[in-house]
């Protein structure tokens, strides 16, 4: 969903058919670019290298030099458009036109362009301290409210907790693997994945805890059957499929390139520590 024209143009082929005239089928890119996984996406590189900046920077052991060197690689590593082809190219290939066209059908009413609109504003990476200082009233404002019940369905319909905990798990071996051969004493990778993954139950609760302030504030003015019907779609067969495959694929495009992140970020540091001493 881009905003920078009023008026998205429509593609129309016309085959003639006898004396009648037959529709395109709805294409994965039409389908992308009425919901607002484009517009989110585009904001993917700078979300990641900020989040493992200042992740890095809350741990005194990392230099601020080395967390800055970090977030370079990541955002160097990580394009916008390397994501939403292959978000494209997935969606080609394990949606049907029936259920492309049911999604399109669905992001292009009112209630879903609102719904897309609070999306949009809320991932943007200037957005994050607003979610983290409102954090404590919302979570006092909502507790015990139907609105704070609904989170559980939320999260498992939109598998946010699930694939944001799978990618946390995938940057934070690349990261350990990078540190770990820049300090002389590279450890096995079955003893790093063994330690990171002995995490995941705690990275869980914390990844979990940031998901439910993004819900509680991104849906904050809209009502529980405003909300319900969102629910309704993203459970549906459409709806299910388009969201597994858009964060599989994600998820895929983020952490492919992380497997040879380890090596630059490991180029990278040298010449910055040594810069920095």
């Amino acid at each position: 969903m881009r905003f920078a024209t009023l008026v998205k143009p429509l593609l129309f082929a016309a085959l003639l058919v006898g004396d009648g005239v037959a529709e395109a089928a709805t294409t994965s890119r039409q389908v992308l670019e009425a919901s607002p996984i484009d517009d989110i996406v585009a904001q993917y590189p700078a979300m990641m290298s900020r989040g493992i900046r200042q992740g890095l920077q809350r741990n005194d052991q990392v230099p601020p030099v080395v967390a800055n060197a970090i977030g370079q690689v990541v955002s160097s590593s990580i394009r916008a458009e390397d994501i939403e082809q292959r978000i494209l190219d997935d969606l080609d290939r394990s949606l049907s036109a029936e259920q492309l066209q049911s999604v399109k059908d669905w992001y292009e009413t009112p209630q879903a362009g609102k719904l897309s609109r609070a999306e949009i504003a809320a991932s943007a990476p200037s957005a994050w301290p607003t979610i983290q200082q409102q954090a404590p009233a919302l979570n006092k404002r909502f507790k015990g409210t139907d609105r704070a019940k609904l989170f559980d369905r939320f999260d498992r319909a939109s598998r946010a907790t699930e694939s944001a905990v799978d990618t946390a798990v995938a940057l934070q071996l690349s990261l350990a693997s990078a540190m770990s051969a820049l300090s002389g004493e590279p450890a096995s990778d079955a003893q790093t994945r063994q330690r990171i993954e002995s995490q995941r139950d705690r990275l869980k609760g914390i990844v979990g805890q940031q998901v439910y302030d993004s819900y509680l504030y991104t849906y904050q003015d809209f009502s529980n059957q405003e909300l319900k019907l969102y629910l309704d779609f993203l459970e549906s067969d459409a709806g299910s499929a388009f969201t597994r495959v858009v964060t599989r694929s994600i998820q895929q495009a983020i952490t492919e390139p992380v497997d040879n992140m380890g090596a630059q970020i490991a180029r990278f540091l040298n010449p910055a520590l040594s810069g920095g001493q």
